[in-house]
């Protein structure tokens, strides 16, 4: 991996490490891959665009993190599961001297997540379930039962300011955000992101959503932090201007 901007030169593990290490406080990253056109997916899933140096920078980033925010759609579709102590990022979480693991934060307005599946089941840190008060009552009661932690915030739809602010009282300071499009959308209108961590694959794929498939109500801008390259994929940083 190589540093392009700013300081170019080559990176080894732990330089990777601090390249993305986040500030102290409260604060919450959105990761995502793209093609050159925009595409997030290929065939409804994100892998068919990474490379092994994405992979790196999702486990870091994922290492640094007190919690991984996702959509019950996106989870769904991607095959989520708990993080675990002797996965990859439990062995790098433990290398830098934090928890081993992690909870997945999922976000569903209708409390989309299965009591029988792995996030409710197998997870070693209890998987959280933001909802709010129109989810299902008796989907709740049972998600609880199966070790979800629920959290209800809102009435008819997710507050997301409320959200991070309970992850907050929990701990949970340091969120990354793996979508999808809908949820960063979301953070974005509630002035929640601090920065967009975008891998940009060198493929032209067409016809795939893209990052944000509706439009905001005015422009977002950002400011270039940082970008590094290996095998002709780009990783860049956005800090989002508030």
């Amino acid at each position: 991996m190589d540093r392009l901007f700013p300081d170019p030169g080559p990176l080894d593990d732990a330089a990777l490490v601090d390249a993305y290490r986040p500030p102290a406080g409260r604060y919450l990253r959105v990761n995502f891959i793209s093609s050159l056109d925009g595409a997030v997916t290929i065939e409804g899933r994100s892998g068919g665009l990474g490379s092994p140096g994405d992979l790196r920078v999702f486990r870091v980033l994922r290492a640094l993190s007190d919690a991984v925010l996702v959509g019950a759609g996106t989870a769904a579709a991607e095959g989520y599961r708990p993080i675990t102590p002797d996965s990859p990022v439990g062995q790098l979480r433990s290398a830098l001297g934090r928890p081993a693991t992690a909870p997945v934060v999922i976000v569903s307005r209708r409390a989309s997540l299965a009591p029988e599946g792995l996030l409710a089941s197998g997870a070693v840190t209890p998987t959280v379930l933001v909802t709010c008060g129109a989810a299902d009552p008796d989907r709740r009661a049972a998600l609880t039962a199966a070790g979800v932690e629920v959290l209800l915030c809102g009435d008819d739809d997710v507050d997301l300011v409320a959200a991070v602010d309970a992850l907050a009282e929990r701990g949970l300071e340091q969120l990354l955000c793996e979508g999808g499009p809908a949820l960063y959308r979301a953070a974005l209108l509630a002035g929640l992101v601090d920065e967009l961590d975008l891998s940009i694959a060198p493929l032209l794929v067409g016809g795939g959503p893209g990052l944000l498939p509706v439009a905001l109500p005015a422009p977002a801008r950002t400011e270039l932090a940082q970008v590094l390259t290996e095998d002709d994929v780009l990783f860049t940083r956005y800090a989002v201007v508030r």
